[in-house]
């Protein structure tokens, strides 16, 4: 039974991949702020050229970020609704853990490996990986929020490697570690295998989102009262 992924935390990434978790189709739209045009048509396109009629899908996969609000939110809506229109999981995986998994392939066997991508403000989403002997993707620093330039000072990292989009952004924050070329930008199929072992294995794979800072529009205290002189 197939299954399609997505994630919009950066561009809009959608696959569609067997129940293995291997990629079927791939699609990519590199168009920031847009998600919410992007999303539907690219998910309609990738289920054709797979040629998977939506109801025989098994699961949805989506990355929960971190991400800014706006764009994150339509994935996860968009994956929630499909879910359940069909009646089928909807699984979550963090988007950096995805970065990670792609990335890590390319570097020797449990070196630290940072995922930093652009979180606005002259800041990164970010956070640390290691891939042991047997192939399982492990976490060495949970995902933060913070200037790039912090990145290096984290002793778990030293000497490792760093991939993402902070890269390119903060090239001298990340100048002791080695860049990973090629696998800057998420696959969507890279979430697909995570959750699959993660779900066998009896983790919990909620779909909220990851956003690790308040949201920039807060409620207002209310309204002022006005005395009469």
């Amino acid at each position: 039974m197939p299954l399609l992924a997505l994630d919009t935390s950066s561009s809009v990434s959608v696959a569609v991949t067997d129940d293995a978790g291997s990629a079927l189709v791939r699609h990519r739209a590199d168009l920031p702020r847009h998600h919410a045009e992007l999303l539907a048509p690219l998910v309609a396109q990738a289920l054709a050229d797979a040629g998977v009629d939506r109801r025989d899908l098994s699961a949805v996969v989506v990355g929960t970020g971190p991400a800014p609000f706006t764009g994150l939110r339509v994935g996860l809506v968009t994956a929630r609704t499909l879910a359940l229109a069909l009646g089928v999981p909807a699984l979550g995986v963090p988007s950096l853990d995805a970065l990670a998994a792609a990335a890590t392939r390319a570097v020797p066997t449990g070196a630290p490996l940072v995922v930093a991508t652009d979180a606005r403000r002259r800041e990164v989403y970010w956070a640390a990986y290691r891939r042991d002997e047997q192939g399982v993707l492990g976490t060495l620093v949970e995902p933060r929020v913070g200037p790039a330039h912090e990145v290096a000072d984290e002793p778990a990292v030293a000497g490792g490697f760093v991939v993402g989009a902070g890269t390119h952004l903060y090239p001298d924050a990340f100048a002791g570690l080695t860049h990973v070329a090629g696998a800057d930008d998420l696959d969507a199929a890279e979430l697909v295998p995570l959750a699959l072992a993660r779900r066998a294995a009896g983790e919990a794979l909620g779909t909220d989102p990851l956003y690790l800072r308040r949201p920039d529009a807060v409620p207002s205290a209310g309204s002022k009262r006005v005395l009469g002189g």
